[in-house]
């Protein structure tokens, strides 16, 4: 019958001729599996394997050939696939490249990957990406929904509202106690330190200064980034998975300005009124270990802060807020952006966004630092 699978073998000393028959397609290489396992096993020289004549060829086939190419390879044989119809040589090297069979390809990957130049020009490539990315979804952000709805304000409003709420309102109870706790601490090392000068009203100053220019907005950075922005990538990440992403953009609305737009200007609304929540409760704290460390009572902690620390230093912390809240959204979503098919891929960008955003609020936050002292603010 034409279409049964089949093979012939030409033996000579110095290579072997293998000419394919029949249907090579998955429902008919089991045919000649067993064929082709006692080639492998054979010693055989160099081999010429052409699947000219071949009826029916499909990703089957082509990995049985892949499988002998693999084998003769190993062995430092020569193997040549030949075809009239180039489409199924292209399919072979298809089948090669996902399977990871070809060790040459492999071996330079490996060294590549090891080769710290090749990591570094990596890493860079992979930053100015996410630089362009960025830009792209700022940009999209801005040109809205795009929705033909007249009450797609409206809708933009109440998402914007629900942000609001998630990502600020059911935060303000963490960040109040780790500020409250951070305040109490940095106070109570200070007042230990100073007190061998005799200067432990100098806390006052310490706290207050630390803490609303560096310590509140740092903190509540780093929670919300750990919060807020794991969140983000997760749902869009998910998203994507189930192809909500690609349903948006098919109904006429610009998934951009949907999905990242509200979640973006509700983080740089949110995080200067967390930073200030987060000052306040940092001073809490070290009111309360004030009074009971050192003998402070509230009212002078708060006329020595009111004395020694300017309304600026409030304002340098509250400054950097936006900033950082931009930074966050644009890496959550970027990474959400890049979720593969598997849970495993949504796991792996959650994870890179927490730490890329931490990493960006530490760097934008020293940068703000060296500027600020260079101005003398």
């Amino acid at each position: 019958m034409r279409d049964t699978t089949s093979l012939s073998v030409e033996k000579s000393t110095s290579v072997w001729k293998i000419e394919a028959l029949g249907d090579w397609t998955l429902k008919g290489i089991d045919k000649v599996d067993r064929q082709m396992r006692e080639i492998e096993n054979s010693d055989f020289p160099s081999i010429v394997f052409d699947t000219s004549n071949v009826s029916s060829f499909d990703t089957g086939g082509a990995w049985l050939v892949e499988r002998l190419r693999t084998n003769a390879e190993t062995r430092g044989l020569s193997f040549q696939h030949q075809d009239q119809d180039q489409n199924r040589i292209e399919l072979t090297k298809v089948v090669r490249l996902s399977d990871g069979s070809d060790s040459e390809q492999s071996t330079s990957s490996f060294r590549s990957d090891k080769n710290p130049l090749s990591l570094l020009g990596k890493a860079v490539t992979s930053v100015w990406r996410d630089f362009l990315t960025g830009c792209f979804l700022i940009g999209s952000s801005l040109k809205g929904s795009k929705s033909n709805s007249r009450h797609g304000r409206a809708r933009r409003f109440t998402s914007l509202i629900n942000q609001v709420d998630h990502m600020g309102l059911r935060a303000v109870p963490v960040i109040a106690l780790m500020s409250f706790l951070i305040g109490a601490i940095i106070a109570q090392q200070g007042a230990y330190q100073l007190k061998f000068y005799g200067e432990e009203l100098l806390t006052v100053f310490l706290v207050g200064i630390l803490h609303f220019r560096e310590i509140g907005v740092l903190l509540t950075s780093v929670m919300v980034a750990g919060r807020t922005g794991s969140a983000i990538t997760a749902e869009i990440g998910t998203m994507k998975m189930r192809e909500e992403i690609d349903a948006l953009d098919v109904i006429g609305l610009n998934p951009i300005g949907v999905l990242i737009f509200p979640r973006l200007l509700a983080l740089i609304i949110v995080l200067p009124m967390l930073t200030l929540v987060s000052d306040l409760a940092g001073i809490a704290g070290a009111i309360v270990v004030s009074d009971i460390y050192i003998g402070i009572s509230p009212a002078q902690f708060l006329e020595a802060l009111n004395t020694g620390v300017g309304i600026q230093h409030l304002f340098v912390g509250l400054v950097k807020a936006p900033f950082m809240a931009v930074l966050i959204g644009l890496i959550a979503a970027i990474e959400g952006l890049k979720v593969g098919g598997s849970a495993e891929s949504l796991g792996q960008r959650t994870t890179s966004a927490v730490v890329k955003s931490i990493f960006a609020v530490i760097l934008v936050d020293g940068l703000f630092s060296i500027f600020f002292s260079a101005i003398g603010i």
